[in-house]
């Protein structure tokens, strides 16, 4: 999907990979980090007592997660956050609202700094997007208590970037980029949340592809 695709591209291009402490994510201005709880289609908080930011998408932007139940239970709670992770960057785009997105409290470091990029320069386009994308093939290892990689697959070939402010799509086209693998380093911070330091994409990926 040659749209969809590009759009994504500058995102990973501009994540790259970082590192650092749990300050950074608090250094970018306009993203706020506190807020309500998280809504559909996010998955259910846990009990853990941590105040989340609330990512609710509009109704035409639906995102498919599988792989979520893993049998360990830390792997579960990256993945779980690592659904809220990204969800924060379309939050953004959706609704032209950088404050309440919550990407300064799912990313940090470098991931950070190129995710409000990305969402900042798509909102000044009134650019977002239309339809669904697919999480899937999603894996978590953990190195130790507070440091884990998860990588995943995005089939990108149902959704379609759209304006904001007319809600008209681009329209697709499927294509070997619109399948990509991620792979992303996170951190649990001090509140108990893994948050993403560095992100990396492989655009066309065979492990992706159908």
């Amino acid at each position: 999907m040659s749209a969809l695709t590009a759009s994504a591209a500058l995102l990973l291009t501009a994540c790259g990979s970082g590192g650092g402490d749990d300050s950074t994510s608090d250094k970018i201005t306009g993203v706020d980090t506190g807020g309500a709880r998280p809504a559909s289609p996010l998955p259910p908080e846990a009990a853990d007592g941590i105040d989340r930011p609330e990512v609710r998408l509009p109704s035409d932007i639906r995102m498919a997660f599988e792989d979520r139940k893993t049998g360990d239970a830390v792997k579960d709670t990256v993945l779980a956050d690592n659904e809220r992770t990204v969800s924060t960057v379309w939050r953004a785009m959706a609704y032209g609202d950088l404050k309440k997105s919550g990407m300064g409290f799912y990313y940090r470091d470098t991931a950070l700094t190129g995710v409000y990029r990305y969402a900042k320069n798509s909102i000044d386009k009134n650019t977002s997007w239309t339809g669904t994308l697919r999480y899937y093939d999603r894996q978590v290892t953990v190195f130790n208590k507070t440091s884990a990689a998860v990588t995943y697959c995005v089939d990108e070939s149902n959704a379609d970037l759209k304006n904001r402010r007319t809600n008209k799509a681009q329209g697709t086209t499927t294509s070997p980029d619109s399948y990509v693998h991620y792979s992303a380093g996170v951190k649990k911070n001090k509140a108990g949340v893994w948050q993403t330091w560095s992100l990396n994409e492989d655009r066309g990926s065979q492990k992706c592809r159908p």
